[in-house]
């Protein structure tokens, strides 16, 4: 292993600074983009919690506003009668109600009258004409008196018919600050008298007065006569509360130090021991504050457990593991080829009258070496499609759950980015061939029409003749057509490619004969390039990476460079007149003499 990282690191054949560049580039860009999708994700996650505690306090919110219309429609029914009420006709609106239908939750609904000491007797004979047994209960030594005169249902809350409220400091807080405010208020914790279980409970009040609607501040407490009252379990009402509600969260609650409600301790509760996601929110609610405590359970983390980070970071070191094969394979085929031709150097040296015989070896070789470096590059497509094929039976394989309400996005789109990095290796691997391939044309001596070479451009790129125009004294090409044609593909392909707006692009050609060379000008009107990036954008691999354009295999002007330079010219990059790029490159005007046939 060791003799291996010294060949593959070591001498002139070995691993570059340029492909440790690309290498580190792609993992970086895998990792980035893991580390992007796992951030997404955790962001989304949140979201769900946050949604999920908002609509727990809505819920609560929404439905305690509910509780409290109910209450102002049974004072609005007490006024209606002129400020009393029968026992069979709060009877009859507590029907109307439909209370166990319509308010899940609420213990009953119910009428307190305020008295006092004074009062209170003609008040008890008022009730016993009708309800001989009913008493006030129990004594105390306030100056008020608020028994419960009526409340339905009546079979589940008997024992409170004649509690009067004024005995006990939660209960008689509440109904004076709903007296003195005229809003509804809620009571801090108590336990109900007809709660057998004892469990934490709370009255909620609407005052009603003398002369009805809305009374002033000053009058209030003059005016009061008494309020509708609805009792509440704490557990009863969470229970009707989140029914409905989808529980990926559970809550306990306090009121002021007192623990009111707790869904941790509960039989059967579906609690994470480590939740994602726990908080305390207080919120103001009818004169008490509720502290809610609120934490994920596991079924919310169930739901969001994902893959898709680790789908795309295992996708990527695989297309990194084939850019390090392809890398190590051209490497290994370079040293081997850096180390022939030391070796037939050193024999030129020698013997010079085995010149020919060497180059003829030479050539021999390099034509081995294009061969390999095709069979690799072809030979890396086969894992390459075994890659997309996959990620295509995935696809096919959950096309049912896509269908589905409850699909998440996210695995199409991460399939849709696993085929697009394959596509760029494919695009990668062909370039790196067509690079291999850019060899000296020394036999293609055939001379071309450069018009006609224009017009095959405008139709192999759907180009009209006012965004590819020509213009020169140059007529024909006649030194390595094919790759001359191939430089002018490659540009053209860029300046469309990269266009902003491609309806709008506009290509000039201009060649001039300068005796020995042409020299022939390529520009465009599209973004140019920047001056620092002239010399990179030339180099194997090399793109500017600019956000949204097309994505490249940085390739093609290295093409373009190596065509050139095989046949002596030279290529170099300008801003073009009135933006754009401007390509500039020399070529030889003189077909290739039989002499340099010979050498070639």
């Amino acid at each position: 292993m060791k003799g291996f990282w010294q060949q593959l690191w070591g001498g002139t054949g070995g691993v570059r600074l340029v492909h440790v560049i690309v290498i580190t580039l792609s993992l970086i860009l895998t990792l980035s983009a893991w580390s992007y999708s796992k951030r997404q994700i955790e962001k989304r996650v949140a979201q769900r919690f946050e949604d999920a505690q908002n609509s727990l306090i809505s819920l609560i919110r929404d439905r305690m506003l509910k509780y409290e219309d109910a209450l102002w429609s049974g004072v609005a029914t007490l006024e209606s009668h002129g400020g009393d009420i029968s026992a069979v006709q709060w009877s009859t609106f507590a029907e109307a109600l439909k209370i166990e239908e319509k308010y899940p939750g609420i213990n009953g609904i119910g009428v307190i009258h305020y008295h006092t000491a004074a009062t209170i007797d003609g008040y008890l004979r008022d009730q016993r004409r009708l309800r001989p047994d009913f008493d006030v209960f129990p004594d105390h030594a306030q100056p008020e008196r608020m028994p419960i005169t009526y409340i339905e249902p009546v079979d589940m809350n008997a024992a409170a018919v004649g509690l009067d409220i004024a005995h006990e400091t939660n209960r008689r807080t509440a109904a004076l600050a709903s007296r003195d405010t005229g809003t509804a208020q809620i009571t801090g914790p108590i336990v109900l008298v007809q709660d057998a279980d004892s469990t934490p409970g709370f009255l909620f009040y609407a005052p009603f007065y003398a002369n009805g609607g809305q009374v002033p501040p000053a009058q209030r407490a003059a005016e009061f006569r008494g309020a509708v009252y609805a009792p509440f379990v704490v557990h009863k009402l969470m229970q009707g509360l989140l029914a409905k509600d989808q529980r990926y969260i559970s809550v306990s609650i306090r009121d002021a130090d007192e623990l009111i409600y707790d869904e941790y301790t509960q039989p059967n509760a579906i609690i994470d021991p480590d939740p994602m996601f726990s908080r305390e929110v207080a919120i103001d609610l009818y004169g008490r504050t509720w502290v809610l405590d609120i934490r994920t359970n596991s079924a919310f983390r169930d739901a969001n457990i994902y893959l898709q980070p680790t789908l795309i970071l295992v996708a990527g070191l695989i297309v990194e593991g084939l850019i390090i094969a392809l890398l190590v394979l051209l490497t290994r085929a370079n040293a081997r080829a850096v180390a022939y031709a030391d070796r037939v150097t050193a024999a030129l040296h020698r013997e010079k009258e085995k010149l020919q015989e060497l180059n003829s070896v030479l050539e021999i070789k390099n034509e081995e070496i294009e061969q390999f470096a095709y069979v690799a590059s072809h030979d890396l497509k086969t894992p390459i499609r075994g890659i997309a094929g996959l990620a295509e039976m995935i696809e096919e394989d959950l096309e049912a759950y896509f269908q589905t309400p409850n699909a998440n996005p996210d695995v199409s789109a991460n399939l849709a980015h696993i085929k697009g990095r394959v596509k760029h290796m494919n695009n990668l691997t062909w370039g790196i061939l067509q690079f291999s391939q850019t060899v000296p044309g020394a036999e293609h001596a055939d001379a071309i029409v450069l018009t006609d070479i224009i017009s095959a451009l405008r139709d192999d790129f759907d180009l009209s003749t006012s965004q590819l125009t020509f213009d020169g004294n140059v007529q024909t090409v006649t030194r390595d057509t094919v790759n001359f044609r191939r430089v002018l593909e490659n540009l053209v392909s860029n300046a469309q490619k990269y266009h902003d707006h491609p309806e709008n692009l506009r290509i000039k050609i201009v060649a001039r004969n300068t005796g020995a060379w042409l020299r022939v000008k390529v520009s465009d009107n599209g973004p140019g390039i920047a001056p620092k990036f002239h010399d990179k954008v030339f180099d194997v691999f090399q793109t500017l990476g600019i956000a949204g354009q097309p994505e490249s295999t940085g390739i093609g002007l290295a093409i373009v460079k190596k065509a050139v330079k095989n046949n002596g010219g030279d290529i170099s990059i300008s801003k073009a007149q009135g933006g754009g790029a401007a390509f500039t490159f020399t070529w030889p005007a003189n077909p290739v003499t039989q002499e340099q046939r010979s050498v070639a």
